[in-house]
């Protein structure tokens, strides 16, 4: 009995020291007016982080959230990730933490991401070197995104893909998307073939790699984070293997080809060997895991939408189509005038929600309205509850790509699928003009339908319950290749 009540007693001691110790050293704001907004610190040490990153819905906030939203507000306190933090699902605080990155707020990323995506991924690096490393891929990315070569790659992968599916009565979509869009990447970056063996590897080590960022950090073999620390490691050393191999072609004379984002990087004398590998793995990452899952998003959201809204997609691309030659690829004028494309594109970006949140922490004392976030507390940006929050838009969560036709600026600013501040994606317009093409292929070839009980799952990272398994049939006139 009487170790009952001493462990009873170290329980509750140790349930105050967790809940109360991070707040009571800190001191009070001079102005009685501002406060901690109200909330709960959870379980003793764990806190509300098995909670706030339980899988759910990405088309919805989850149950968490509704809970602590209608208990406290849009803004509250909790105890995520080993340490005090405040919680904002709302949008104007989401939007001024983006906006004043480095200097009230810094990136706070869990240990595992660091283990996983390296000391300088543009997740983790600040300041300069930040500023440095992303010029190098906005850079690149200008340069190619009109370029013919790299739309006639899209092009072509599109078709192949959609080619691929002759004869077949199902497909899982996710999956094979995935294949696409890291093709793309491998090819523009590596000059990697999509049909090479390598591009296939390349993609198995990246599934590894992305299970690992939302797992324990357990160094033991076998586990997520363990399996994608030498996910990482062999993709890392794949990188420096090319440009070894590169730099002893270059000494025995030019290389062929244009130059890809590989070439951009190794002429670059100010970026030290493991800064180029981060870099390679960075735009690996944003351009294959973003375009697929959007894709399938979009697919996911027009096959339960009014057939309507697949009918005026489809009259687009007929329009486009007939505008052009027998197999002639398509180019940047003919994206232009994917008008309601986009519109499809950002309301699947505002209902599937993509990117969740993201992690940062204050770096002094913040007073925002009536709240302060004390310096050292983790924030977390809810980018979900911004999207689906009905004071911003009118039935949030039917899918309405209309609702951008009637004022896309002041959408807009309501949304951030990519991030903000310092730290916007810098890949978003290749993700569009890669969904757009793929698009306008799929909706001139096949029609399908989706199993009722699929739906896309926040881990946070969206996944698809099977893969999103999809039953396809081809148009009748299908010859537009």
């Amino acid at each position: 009995m009487v170790v009952l009540v001493l462990l009873s007693l170290g329980f509750v001691l140790a349930y105050i020291l967790a809940r109360y110790m991070p707040i009571s050293k800190r001191k009070e704001p001079k102005d009685h007016y501002y406060s901690l907004p109200g909330g709960s610190m959870g379980w003793p040490f764990i806190g509300e982080t098995a909670a706030f990153f339980k899988p759910h819905r990405s088309d919805s906030i989850g149950r968490f959230l509704q809970q602590h939203c209608s208990r406290y507000g849009k803004v509250f306190k909790s105890h995520i990730c080993g340490g005090p933090a405040i919680v904002s699902c709302d949008h104007e605080l989401n939007a001024f933490v983006l906006q004043n990155e480095e200097k009230l707020f810094q990136a706070a990323y869990p240990k595992v991401m660091h283990d996983i995506l390296g000391t300088y991924s543009l997740f983790f690096v600040s300041g300069d070197l930040h500023k440095k490393l992303r010029n190098v891929i906005t850079s690149f990315i200008a340069l190619n995104r009109s370029n013919p070569d790299f739309l006639l790659c899209i092009d072509q992968l599109s078709i192949s893909l959609l080619d691929s599916w002759r004869g077949r009565t199902q497909v899982r979509f996710h999956d094979e998307i995935k294949v696409f869009t890291l093709g793309i990447m491998v090819k523009q970056l590596l000059s990697i073939g999509p049909e090479e063996p390598t591009a296939r590897e390349v993609l198995q080590d990246f599934v590894t790699y992305m299970r690992g960022f939302v797992s324990l950090p357990i160094p033991i073999p076998g586990t997520a984070y363990s399996k994608a620390v030498k996910a990482r490691k062999r993709l890392s050393k794949r990188v420096a293997e090319m440009m070894e191999g590169r730099e002893k072609r270059e000494e025995g004379g030019r290389r062929e080809g244009s130059a890809d984002f590989l070439d951009v990087i190794m002429s670059r004398e100010d970026l030290n060997h493991e800064m180029k590998v981060s870099l390679v793995l960075d735009i690996l990452l944003g351009g294959y895991e973003t375009s697929a899952t959007l894709l399938s998003l979009i697919l996911y959201f027009l096959a339960r939408a009014p057939p309507t809204l697949l009918h005026k997609l489809k009259e687009e691309h007929e329009a486009i189509r007939a505008k052009k030659g027998a197999g002639e690829p398509l180019n940047m004028e003919d994206y232009q005038e994917m008008e309601f494309t986009r519109n499809v594109i950002h309301e699947a970006l505002r209902c599937g929600n993509i990117v969740k949140l993201v992690h940062r922490k204050a770096i002094r004392d913040v007073k925002f309205k009536e709240y302060v976030i004390p310096s050292g507390w983790l924030v977390f940006p809810v980018f979900t509850a911004a999207n689906l929050d009905q004071s911003l838009h009118d039935n949030p969560c039917e899918f309405n790509p209309m609702r951008w036709t009637v004022s896309e600026k002041g959408m807009g600013k309501k949304l951030t699928p990519f991030g903000g501040g310092s730290r916007l994606c810098p890949g978003a317009e290749i993700a569009k003009l890669e969904n757009c093409f793929f698009i306008h292929h799929l909706v001139l070839s096949y029609r399908w339908r989706i199993k009722e009980d699929e739906m896309p799952i926040a881990h946070p990272f969206v996944e698809f319950k099977r893969g999103m398994l999809i039953e396809i049939e081809p148009m009748e006139d299908n010859n537009h290749h």
